[in-house]
């Protein structure tokens, strides 16, 4: 963005999966911030962070990467490393405290100030966190089994107090998508907007109007869930990849034979607690299981997978068999790595049939927004659609079933949150839009 019209206001959208940062100007135009790798230029920051040391054994602090430099440094492989991706997952689990990088201790809040930090150096100066108005997104409500939203938040405002953005307003992230939308009406209306991100889908009701010529928005309900595009991987990985790595198997313990623990098959199937299994006890038990196990073979893949960290390249499999099974009616999952190859073939059906609980309760929470802003279904006069998800077809027709295909509209799905949240801070009151912390 040139320098003649400096941001007026930043809208931060940080992503279970992709960071995303867009400025507004004076002028009322929004560009999201722009990143130059590997020949691309990228408006997408993949939330994914690497560390290393550059000295091992010199007692300096690891050096950290973020976005596509950090999936660089890690497939180049060529010194020790910690990968860490989907971290915001953490943001509201008490049960999640420190994590172990080298001989350095990492809250949360650490990780999110350290990946701040590298998207705004590979930004190259084009803006500050210290500016005047800066906001943030956050869920509707945060992923985990029992989140503490406050515990959450305190953690965002201390990561973005390093970076001289501790005045931040904290805005939820389907309202941003929806000040995004508003720029295609043309009369006033009811709207709901579906945000599905990579832990959370949150959704908003919000009435849009034009009076002397000024947009003004009412927001009237809001829900949240802890479903969206990794709840959907989680299926794949817990139907095809986890058989193969021994779940449902058996190991010896004196005269008796027990099953292999189904609490390791939830951490490889969820990539933020598989990123974190290196090193953990969790990992040293798999280790014993395999002495004494009846298939020590699979359980040795397993291992193999976290041990050289392989996550990601079985998380890219996954991912690209979900966004194929948007296109097509079956497609072949394959992952081949280190002597580890595991193949299936997936229909649409098959998946369909693994993520319909997921789907039903995402319908259930459209529903409690709707209650929560006092209208049916019959009163939303568009619907608008963001984030990778909404592709996916079951989703697709639970939308149209509720409300009628005529009214789904949908947008850029990574920048539309950050484009919103810009223009919120260029608004006369943009409190009026914040959640209190």
């Amino acid at each position: 963005m040139s320098s003649a019209k400096p941001a007026v206001s930043i809208g931060v959208d940080f992503g279970t999966s992709n960071t995303v940062v867009a400025l507004a100007t004076s002028d009322g135009k929004v560009e999201a911030v722009r990143f130059e790798h590997g020949g691309r230029t990228h408006s997408v920051y993949v939330s994914a962070i690497c560390f290393w040391e550059e000295r091992p054994g010199s007692g300096q602090p690891p050096r950290a990467e973020g976005g596509p430099w950090a999936i660089e440094q890690f497939l180049e492989g060529r010194t020790v490393h910690r990968f860490i991706q989907s971290f915001k997952t953490f943001a509201a689990s008490s049960a999640f405290t420190t994590t172990q990088i080298f001989r350095q201790r990492y809250k949360f809040e650490d990780l999110l100030a350290a990946f701040l930090r590298t998207l705004v150096r590979h930004a190259g100066g084009g803006f500050d966190l210290g500016a005047p108005t800066v906001m943030v997104g956050r869920p509707v409500r945060f992923a985990g089994g029992n989140p503490d939203e406050a515990l959450a938040m305190q953690r965002y405002r201390d990561a973005f107090e390093r970076l001289g953005a501790g005045h931040a307003r904290y805005v939820y992230e389907p309202v941003g998508a929806a000040f995004s939308f508003t720029r295609q009406l043309k009369h006033d209306a009811t709207v709901l907007v579906a945000d599905f991100g990579g832990g959370t889908s949150d959704f908003s009701v919000m009435r849009f109007s034009r009076q002397g010529g000024v947009l003004r928005a009412e927001p009237l309900g809001h829900a949240g869930i802890g479903i969206a595009g990794d709840t959907f991987d989680y299926r794949i990985v817990d139907h095809i990849v986890s058989p193969k790595l021994g779940k449902g198997s058996l190991y010896r313990s004196f005269d008796k034979e027990l099953p292999i623990p189904n609490h390791y098959y939830s951490t490889l199937a969820r990539w933020h607690q598989l990123a974190m299994m290196k090193g953990s006890s969790d990992l040293r038990e798999l280790q014993q299981l395999v002495r004494t196990a009846l298939e020590p073979a699979p359980l040795e893949d397993f291992i193999t997978i976290v041990d050289r960290d392989l996550g990601f390249s079985l998380y890219r499999a996954v991912s690209d068999t979900k966004v194929a099974l948007s296109g097509s009616d079956k497609v072949e999952f394959r992952f081949k790595q280190d002597g580890i190859d595991i193949g299936a073939s997936v229909t649409r059906r098959k998946f369909e049939s693994w993520i319909a609980d997921d789907v039903a309760r995402l319908g259930t929470t459209v529903d409690a927004a709707l209650t929560k802003a006092g209208i049916a279904a019959k009163d939303i006069e568009k619907v608008f659609l963001t984030g990778g998800t909404s592709f996916v077809p079951a989703v697709q027709r639970l939308f149209a079933e509720r409300f009628g295909e005529k009214k789904l509209t949908s947008a850029d799905q990574f920048e539309s949150i950050a484009y919103g949240l810009a223009l919120i801070g260029q608004t006369a009151e943009p409190d009026r839009w914040t959640v209190a912390a």
